[in-house]
């Protein structure tokens, strides 16, 4: 079997969601060890990624984002965390790739602020302020410089990634990365799977895979993204019912390792 080990996680359904509103009004623990970590490059400790916002071939904007930086850059503790996910994943010859970890505030506001506004008003020219933002805000979180409310990529503990084969093919999740639709809700093939569809039957069981082991390392799944898992923010704070957030924004200049 090619996932030997890893089957009874593809065979586990993923549980309703709960909701992630309001989190940023958790407290922070700023003063705590784990928000002095510093950025580290996912690279370093073996997790394979491109930024996909760095790059041209990123289907849908085909384009690089103004202000996106090359590296992925997460803090020290979440790339343990997902060493360790990659150590199972070498089970069965997968690895973990990511598409986004630590993000700068210039490439949170262009799709908050611009390309995903211009293109919900392309495709709903009659939808109203108010529900343009709420759509908006089911994908894109607020950029903000309030250091009580970071966005969740701007502490370095929210990631965005995938799993695939260690030769380069990655595992089909039925949707494109960042597509801003309910298609890229995390548990969608559990309700909505067509009566006879290897695709959908693909999708789910590869989402399963992601989400349990994210989740046995101890990150929090966003119920919106099935690519986006967080540890450490007030997002994961709020999923997993934790009293304060142990992570707040840092800042990529000053808080990263030296390169060797």
């Amino acid at each position: 079997m090619p996932f030997a080990s890893l089957t009874p996680y593809r065979e586990t359904p993923i549980p309703p969601p709960k909701t992630a509103r309001g989190y940023r009004a958790l407290p922070i623990k700023f003063d705590g060890a784990e928000n002095g970590e510093p950025l580290v490059r996912a690279a370093d400790y073996g997790v394979a990624g491109r930024n996909y916002y760095a790059a041209s071939r990123n289907p849908p904007y085909y384009a690089a984002v103004p202000g996106a930086i090359d590296d992925i850059v997460v803090r020290e503790g979440v790339a343990h965390k997902l060493a360790g996910v990659n150590a199972k994943l070498a089970q069965a010859d997968l690895e973990l790739f990511l598409f986004d970890g630590w993000r700068p505030q210039a490439v949170q506001a262009y799709f908050h602020d611009v390309w995903l506004p211009a293109e919900i008003r392309r495709r709903k020219p009659g939808i109203s302020e108010s529900e343009l933002i709420a759509e908006v805000e089911t994908y894109w979180s607020a950029p903000t410089i309030d250091k009580n409310g970071p966005s969740p990529h701007a502490t370095g503990g929210a990631v965005d990634l995938t799993i695939r084969w260690r030769d380069g093919e990655q595992l089909w999740m039925g949707s494109l990365f960042d597509d801003a639709s309910p298609l890229a809700h995390t548990p969608r093939f559990e309700s909505q799977v067509a009566e006879f569809s290897f695709s959908d039957d693909e999708a789910r069981a590869n989402r399963r895979l992601l989400y349990w082991l994210m989740v046995e390392a101890g990150f929090a799944s966003n119920p919106t993204e099935w690519w986006h898992f967080s540890y450490g923010d007030q997002m994961w704070a709020k999923l997993l019912g934790k009293p304060e957030a142990v992570y707040g924004g840092v800042d990529y200049a000053e808080r990263q390792t030296p390169k060797s």
